[in-house]
């Protein structure tokens, strides 16, 4: 069999739209994942005839085409986890109607755009540090914004035992200004500002790349299929350097000789699991555009 038959596990896992790449290394790492009924190990490849489960579910990915990219405008209040134990966890906020999960974080008393989807490849090119991608945010201090805090503030500032990427800062009124960060680190811009003692009062994210907030609070909508065109573009470096890093480290574990091992397995209660055949791409098929309900307003506090 080719090399190029192989996929990494994390990304197989992660194109289903069951999680993120990362949170399938850490089920890896809890010995939750099988292939072909064995335990998988972290770095393992993928044969387009093997069986993944994860804590006993079949695990088979998903066309990008039908993959769902969702803008939300998140209110304060609500907690960009897919937990289900939190009451105010994004997912049961958004009551989507299928599996996806939130892009990165946006802190529980902040509002804003955060981005929810199916696709669990585009995740790492999106929050990679190291690919420079733009988030936007306006931000309310509790007192006038001075030149100084604005120079200091942009030139990076000493938090969590590192000193912030320089950023741009914008005054916009006497306690409002716009920033624009290329890191995410824990509830960077309250530390920031703390740093010159100034409290953050209102912190709303307007914009990841190339999307802009244009929704109301609480609302959302599907991605339109020039926002996701462009986004694919933005995140194509992302991709072929992850897979130029991965190809040196896969490149023995590929070379071993693939075994044939019957399509039906077993799961964790003795229930027989077999692989359904690959379904045929539609030449039709497109990213979901306008889908969405942008109308439900249940969950999140108000300031």
């Amino acid at each position: 069999m080719e090399e190029s038959n192989f996929i990494r596990l994390n990304k197989y896992i992660s194109e289903s739209g069951f999680c993120s790449r990362r949170e399938a290394d850490q089920y890896i790492e809890k010995r939750v994942v099988m292939i072909n009924g064995r335990v998988a190990k972290v770095g393992r490849q993928v044969q387009p005839n093997d069986v993944v489960t994860v804590n006993g579910i079949l695990i088979e990915p998903k066309a990008k085409e039908n993959a769902a990219y969702i803008m939300l405008n998140k209110p304060v209040g609500v907690t960009c986890t897919t937990d289900s134990a939190d009451p105010d966890n994004i997912i049961d906020f958004l009551s989507f109607g299928e599996r996806i999960f939130p892009i990165g974080r946006l802190d529980k008393d902040s509002q804003g755009l955060i981005l929810l989807t199916s696709d669990g490849d585009i995740v790492n090119k999106i929050l990679r540090a190291g690919n420079n991608h733009e988030k936007e945010y306006i931000v309310t201090v509790d007192k006038p914004i001075t030149d100084e805090f604005c120079t200091r503030m942009a030139n990076g500032v000493p938090i969590l035992n590192v000193v912030t990427r320089k950023c741009k800062i914008e005054k916009i009124s006497t306690n409002v200004f716009k920033l624009t960060l290329i890191q995410g680190l824990n509830r960077q811009i309250r530390r920031m500002c703390e740093y010159f003692g100034y409290s953050v009062k209102k912190l709303e994210r307007v914009r990841i790349m190339n999307l802009t907030l244009n929704v109301g609070v609480g609302q959302h909508r599907d991605l339109t299929q020039e926002e996701l065109a462009e986004l694919n573009r933005l995140t194509k470096d992302s991709e072929q350097n992850e897979e130029k890093k991965q190809a040196a480290k896969s490149k023995k574990s590929s070379s071993k000789k693939a075994i044939q091992i019957s399509p039906d397995f077993k799961d964790a209660k003795g229930k027989t699991i077999k692989k359904s055949k690959p379904k045929s791409k539609s030449s039709s098929s497109k990213a979901r555009v306008g889908k969405s309900n942008p109308n439900k307003t249940k969950g999140g506090k108000g300031r």
